[in-house]
C-alpha cells in the first residue's frame, strides 16, 4: 500500500473554489485502479493550506493516475488557484491505530 500526501496552499479568494473541484473530482479519483481512499483536511491555523491523502495500492496504479487525462484535466484546473508551489510526498504505513 502507497499513501501519497500532498500539500496545498491557496490564496484565500481561491479556497472555495478548490473545495468545489475536490468534492466534483472525487469520484472519478475513488474511480481509478487501486485507488483505495481519498480525504481532504485543512490546516486548523491556516485556512489556506490542505492536504490531501489518497492510498494506493501500487505504486503504478498511482502513476497510471497522474498521467491519466483526467488528472491533467483537474490538475490543470487546481494548479492556478495555488499560491504557493505544492509538495508532495510517497510514504508507507508502519503501524495504524493505538499501541498496544
Amino acid at each position: 500500500m502507497l499513501i501519497r500526501i500532498v500539500k496545498l496552499t491557496f490564496k484565500p479568494e481561491n479556497i472555495l473554489s478548490f473545495e468545489r473541484i475536490f468534492r466534483e473530482s472525487k469520484e472519478g479519483i475513488l474511480g481509478f485502479n487501486g485507488c483505495r481512499l481519498v480525504e481532504l483536511y485543512q490546516d486548523m491555523k491556516d485556512p489556506c493550506i490542505f492536504f490531501t491523502y489518497s492510498f494506493w495500492e501500487k505504486e503504478s496504479d498511482l502513476e497510471n493516475y497522474r498521467t491519466s487525462d483526467f488528472f491533467k484535466g483537474v490538475w490543470g484546473n487546481t494548479k492556478t488557484l495555488f499560491s504557493e508551489k505544492p509538495e508532495a510526498w510517497s510514504v508507507k504505513q508502519i503501524a495504524i491505530g493505538k499501541e498496544q
